[in-house]
């Protein structure tokens, strides 16, 4: 979920989005047998840039959709992925192979159904862009008071225009953004330590009720119980390896 809109993806396809927005996703499908296996790639606007002016003359058409898009996986990108994953086993060769790979990799994406969406990011004054940079000042600064004015002006925009042009990329409000911001660094920090109303006033909410709304809103649980749920998991997630160790060093 990208704000309100699903996207609903499988083996063999992928999802890029423009800019950092905040992302819900669920496993539907995996198993013992079949696991679930994916890789998350972040993309620099600078290799774009320079893989753009490589290539004189070619730049994708603008695409109609800002928030994000998805493509069945251009096979020619197997290749360059897996040899990617692959230097994990070799991290003498990280620093010198994986950036290579990567601009590889963004290469290829260009040349894809990605590209005209992949394409915004190296271009400084552009729509997706210059949303980008007051998306990453929210999530950089979550916890405190949103000022649309402020906002509009470091994207060069006026307010009605600001307003517009957020949603078309995020799905959502300048504020809702916040908010969703605001409740997932919520959940991350309760999965670990802290008091539920301590948290709440940490990410910015100063009405302990209004937080738990709209936490339940969001994750359709309690705080409290979906707290719960959280470090029951990561307890049994955690045991598992140990037991696995224990099994491993019997004398047996």
């Amino acid at each position: 979920m990208i704000g309100e809109t699903p996207f609903h993806y499988s083996v063999g396809e992928s999802l890029l989005c423009a800019v950092d927005i905040p992302v819900t996703s669920q496993v539907t499908e995996a198993s013992p047998s079949a696991p679930y296996l994916a890789i998350h790639l972040e993309i620099e606007p600078t290799v774009v840039s320079d893989l753009l002016r490589a290539q004189s003359g070619f730049r994708p058409k603008a695409p109609d959709n800002l928030i994000a898009v998805k493509y069945r996986l251009d096979p020619d990108l197997f290749d360059p992925l897996i040899r990617l994953l692959s230097l994990l086993e070799r991290p003498r060769d990280i620093p010198v192979l994986a950036p290579l790979i990567r601009r590889e990799i963004v290469w290829r994406l260009l040349h894809s159904e990605h590209g005209p969406l992949l394409s915004q990011l190296a271009f400084a004054n552009g729509h997706a862009a210059r949303i980008g940079r007051t998306t990453a000042w929210i999530r950089d600064n979550f916890s405190a008071p949103l000022s649309i004015a402020d906002l509009a002006a470091e994207a060069n925009m006026s307010v009605p225009s600001f307003h517009r042009h957020f949603k078309a990329v995020t799905c959502m409000t300048p504020g809702q953004f916040q908010k969703r911001v605001r409740l997932q660094e919520a959940r991350r920090i309760l999965s670990g330590a802290g008091t539920i109303s301590s948290v709440a006033y940490d990410v910015g909410y100063e009405s302990i009720s209004q937080f738990n709304r709209d936490y339940r809103r969001l994750f359709n649980l309690t705080p409290s119980d979906d707290t719960a749920a959280l470090r029951a998991t990561l307890k049994r997630e955690l045991g598992h390896p140990q037991k696995a160790a224990a099994s491993a060093s019997s004398p047996d």
